[in-house]
C-alpha cells in the first residue's frame, strides 16, 4: 500500500512539474501538438500508478522524453517561422471584410452554425456586424467588429472613422517577413527609413516590428540577454 502511495506522489509531482514547464496555458489555448503531449503524459503517468508490476522508470523516462521534445519544439518555433507553420499552422480568416470565406471554412471543417454560435458567445448576433473573424491556431475565434459598431460609441456620435485593418508583422526576431512586406505594400528602403527614424541601429536587434491595425509603425527591440 505504501509503495502505491509513494509511486502516486512521485508521478503526480512529475506531471505537475511537466505541465508547469510547458507554460501557462488553459486546455482551450493549447496548440494541437501541446494538447497531444499533455494527453500522452497523463496516460504514461496513470499506467505505473495502476499497475505496480510496471517499473516506475518506465513511466518517468517517457514523460521526461516527451517534455524534452516539447521544449525543443517550442524553442524551434520561437526562432523559426517555418517551424511554427509546420507544428501550429496559421490563423484562418473566416470572415474577411464582412464577407464569409466559404473555402476557408470548408478547409477548417467549420460550418456556419459553429461560426454563429462562436459569434453569439462573444456578443455578436449578426454577421453584418463583423468585419473580421479569425480562427486562431488554438481553435478559438477572434472577432473584430465593424468600427462604427465597436463599444466606443462612435456611431452614437455620428463619427465615421476609417475601418481598422489586421496588424501586419514585418520583422520578427531580427528576420524580415518579405511576404508580409508585399501585403503591406512596403519595401526594404521604407523599412530602413523607419528603423532610422526609431533609432534602431540594425534589423538584427529588432524583436518585433509591425504595422498596427491603424497603419502605424510599431517596433520593439530585443533585450540584451535575449541576443
Amino acid at each position: 500500500m505504501l509503495i502505491v502511495l509513494f509511486r502516486t506522489i512521485i508521478l503526480y509531482l512529475l506531471v505537475v512539474v511537466s505541465m508547469r514547464l510547458m507554460g501557462k496555458k488553459q486546455i482551450g489555448e493549447m496548440e494541437p501538438f501541446e494538447l497531444a503531449v499533455a494527453i500522452m503524459i497523463s496516460e504514461l503517468a496513470s499506467l505505473p500508478m495502476q499497475d505496480t508490476r510496471i517499473s516506475l522508470t518506465h513511466g518517468i523516462i517517457p514523460i521526461i522524453t516527451l517534455l524534452t521534445l516539447q521544449t525543443l519544439l517550442a524553442l524551434l518555433q520561437l526562432k523559426s517561422e517555418k517551424m511554427r507553420l509546420v507544428f501550429s499552422g496559421k490563423p484562418s480568416i473566416l470572415i474577411n471584410k464582412g464577407k464569409l470565406d466559404l473555402k476557408k471554412m470548408k478547409d477548417e471543417k467549420f460550418n456556419i452554425n459553429n461560426l454563429m454560435e462562436e459569434l453569439r458567445m462573444q456578443g455578436y448576433y449578426n454577421l453584418s456586424d463583423v468585419e473580421y473573424a479569425i480562427l486562431e491556431t488554438s481553435g478559438q475565434l477572434s472577432v473584430i467588429p465593424k468600427t462604427e459598431l465597436s463599444p466606443a460609441t462612435k456611431q452614437d456620435l455620428k463619427i465615421k472613422p476609417p475601418q481598422e485593418n489586421l496588424p501586419i508583422t514585418l520583422v520578427l526576431d531580427g528576420k524580415i517577413n518579405f511576404k508580409n512586406m508585399i501585403v503591406a505594400k512596403k519595401d526594404e528602403t521604407w523599412l530602413k527609413q523607419m528603423m532610422k527614424k526609431n533609432s534602431v541601429p540594425s534589423i538584427d536587434e529588432v524583436l518585433v516590428a509591425m504595422l498596427d491595425s491603424k497603419g502605424k509603425f510599431y517596433c520593439q527591440l530585443k533585450e540584451k540577454n535575449q541576443q
